[in-house]
């Protein structure tokens, strides 16, 4: 790369919006980045692309020169990572990963340290960075009820969408342990502080008390936000964004965020990776407080830089799970716990559903 593109690439970096914190936080580009013309992010797909394509992609381009090409990952993307670094065929460079995720890939040493800590994105979540790993987005499960059933008089928590009697309805739950087994804990009375570790057979008690009035027990995404939008179930468990497509499409509905349980998905990258530097860069870029305020206008996931919402309108902050409102009322899922017990206790739930 020649000298005068070296200084239009640092003029780009101080311009371009959000480049201006990524220049304050480094000194400078190191010649492993500036040799790397293009990266390949691998990111969940759907909406996501084009979300980041607008808020990280093309502005990192432009302030850097590095070039982002994005690939949609697969749903649980742990063993293909690992198939990455054991063969060095690094199809990837940056990989968005979820908490449970990271936590087998650390475990296995397969992860490259993203090289900045905290103090760098002073906005940060705690919990959203780690030595290897970088929170980018914050979803949560909650539940969402139908106003045309409830009439202004809806379930406010899991122990009123337990209550069939006082809150009648068709209801609808994940066809999943994950998440279902904290809902029925907190349905019986546990507090969302005291809630792990699960005591999965008072939980599975709980789970007895419901499973007759449950009318779909959904098991994708897009499935939930169809039946909550069709009217099929009058109240639902879901992912925040998930149900709020439901309501961009019409549904008269309301999502209950008190007793709602989050967690975080961010880049991670392959450890050995041959263009570290520039992945290092551009996961640095993604903490920037107006880049994360950028995806949210499409997604409606809660950036992990809190200091986004200096710049995000407050009808828009409403629906987003870290505004200050509703973050308070949840907590982050415990994903250590799921990773030790899951399969046992999938097998549980699985054996459960057909008695």
């Amino acid at each position: 790369m020649s000298n005068t593109n070296l200084i239009i690439n640092r003029r780009h970096l101080l311009k371009t919006a959000g480049g201006a914190a990524l220049a304050l936080g480094m000194p400078g580009l190191t010649g492993r980045a500036l040799a790397a013309t293009t990266i390949t992010v691998a990111d969940p797909g759907g909406p996501f692309g084009p979300a980041f394509r607008k808020a990280f992609y093309d502005p990192f381009e432009k302030a850097t020169g590095i070039k982002v090409v994005n690939v949609a990952r697969e749903a649980e993307p742990t063993a293909q990572f690992k198939a990455i670094v054991e063969t060095k065929s690094y199809t990837w460079d940056v990989c968005t990963l979820t908490l449970s995720a990271r936590d087998i890939l650390v475990k296995q040493n397969l992860l490259e340290p993203i090289g900045f800590t905290r103090d760098a994105a002073p906005g940060l979540m705690p919990e959203a960075i780690t030595d290897y790993w970088m929170g980018t987005d914050v979803y949560s499960t909650v539940f969402a009820y139908r106003n045309d059933q409830f009439k202004g008089n809806g379930p406010k928590s899991w122990a009123d969408f337990w209550n069939v009697e006082k809150f009648p309805g068709r209801r609808s739950l994940r066809k999943n342990p994950i998440d279902s087994l904290e809902q029925a804990l907190m349905a019986d009375g546990v507090s969302i502080d005291q809630l792990y570790p699960l005591d999965v057979d008072r939980a599975f008690k709980s789970l007895d008390k419901i499973k007759q009035n449950i009318a779909v027990w959904w098991t994708g995404g897009a499935q939930s936000t169809q039946l909550l939008q069709s009217g099929e179930v009058d109240i639902i468990s879901g992912w925040n964004a998930r149900l709020q497509s439901a309501i961009d499409g019409g549904a008269p509905a309301t999502i209950v965020w008190d007793q709602g349980l989050y967690s975080i998905e961010g880049w991670a990258i392959p450890k050995g990776c041959p263009r570290a530097d520039a992945a290092k860069q551009f996961i640095k870029f993604c903490s920037a407080p107006d880049r994360q305020a950028a995806y949210t206008e499409v997604l409606a996931y809660g950036p992990t830089n809190l200091d986004a919402y200096k710049s995000i309108s407050a009808d828009r902050a409403k629906i987003l799970p870290t505004s200050p409102e509703n973050l308070k009322k949840m907590r982050v899922a415990n994903e250590s716990w799921w990773s030790e017990n899951r399969a046992a206790v999938t097998e549980r739930f699985n054996s459960w559903l057909l008695t």
